[in-house]
């Protein structure tokens, strides 16, 4: 097998001797090949022997490394790169466009200003922390107040109404605003007669887990006794009851029977309001007045627009009652122009029937034209 021409001419290259140098000593690596033969391809340097190695401690030539084209062993070699002078770098610097320079200012400036202000609100809130409380949500605050107080009412008139002749109208009444499950019976053992007509929802206890409550509720009830197969009408009473509601992802639902409440007496709480010193000379100078006014003010809305304050407008009883007589009358200290007022009234009504009341009004200064003054009623309550 004979070499390529390539292989051919890398031999010759090996064993050329340079112009202008002494010609070498023939040694087994650069010996001419005999005439007649074909002379192998050295080996690479790496396959040398360890003795061949330590005979010949040379530097090894450095080898040119070959990069494989994409396009095949044939491809057309790439343009050749131009060689760097000493000192120069191996890149190329591009001028910065005018927006990349700006833009790159204005994010630096923008976080500068960010820190700055975090900064100073920092400190400020050392030197004079917020002392707003914090707004607290409890379970009173969110729970449906309105729908439990509408819920327990109508709950409490089903559950103080009864008819033993119509024992299944009081459970399908309660079954409206009772819990599924719950015994729509609700304790009744189905005797007697009982009737309520009249509730008003009171205070809402709402428990802090914001799921159930108690509600207040007095009710009107018209009691019923049994006369052979009759029933007599008995006394009206009030009765109160505290109805626990719970509220559900629905609606608010009564979650129990209700428990009865003792409705007490309770006296007027020590602080008071104080109604000012009496002035008594005011007080019988206006006497009169007063008389004037609850007279038009039980008839109708001309007569005691005559005799109220300028400017003001006080509605009228429109008959409902008549005037029988003022009982008691006391103006109060103040300032020159407007002064507190109470007034027990004592009105007729129907037939002999007399009901006493307390007004507690507003006293006006007026100036008639020809200098005249007096003391006006400006309002009621």
């Amino acid at each position: 097998m004979s070499p390529t021409p390539r292989q051919a001419q890398g031999v010759a290259a090996q064993y050329a001797a340079p112009q202008g140098q002494p010609p070498q000593k023939q040694t087994p690596q650069n010996q001419a090949p005999p005439p007649g033969g074909v002379m192998a391809p050295p080996r690479r340097p790496g396959a040398r022997t360890p003795e061949e190695q330590h005979q010949n401690p040379a530097p090894r030539t450095p080898e040119r490394l070959k990069q494989r084209s994409p396009h095949g062993a044939h491809a057309a070699p790439g343009p050749v790169r131009e060689v760097l002078e000493p000192g120069q770098t191996p890149w190329s610097t591009e001028p910065e466009s005018s927006f990349s320079t700006w833009a790159r200012r204005f994010f630096r400036g923008l976080v500068v200003v960010v820190l700055l202000l975090a900064a100073i609100s920092g400190i400020r809130s050392w030197i004079a922390p917020n002392k707003t409380p914090e707004t607290v949500v409890s379970g009173q605050s969110s729970f449906p107040s309105a729908e439990a107080s509408a819920v327990a009412t109508r709950y409490a008139v089903s559950y103080l109404t009864w008819d033993e002749s119509n024992p299944d109208a009081r459970p399908a009444q309660i079954g409206l605003d009772l819990a599924a499950g719950l015994d729509s019976r609700a304790g009744w053992n189905g005797r007697g007669k009982q009737t309520a007509d009249v509730a008003y929802p009171g205070e809402v206890k709402a428990d802090s887990n914001g799921i159930t409550a108690t509600v207040d509720v007095r009710v009107r009830v018209y009691t019923f006794t049994k006369q052979g197969r009759s029933w007599a009408a008995g006394p009206i009473t009030w009765e109160r009851i505290s109805v626990p509601v719970a509220r559900t992802a629905s609606r608010v639902v009564v979650s129990g029977p209700p428990t009865f409440v003792p409705d007490l007496r309770a006296p007027l709480p020590s602080n008071m309001p104080d109604a000012g010193k009496p002035d008594d000379d005011l007080t019988t100078a206006t006497e009169k007045d007063a008389e004037a006014f609850f007279s038009a003010y039980a008839e109708s809305d001309n007569k005691v627009s005559a005799v109220t304050a300028p400017g003001s407008t006080i509605r009228s009883l429109n008959g409902a009652v008549k005037f029988g007589e003022l009982k008691d009358w006391q103006v109060y200290t103040g300032n020159d122009d407007e002064r507190r007022a109470t007034a027990a009234v004592t009105w007729n009504g129907v037939g002999d029937t007399t009901l006493d009341q307390t007004y507690t009004l507003t006293l006006r200064r007026t100036v008639a034209t020809d200098g005249a003054q007096r003391w006006q009623v400006a309002a009621v309550g």
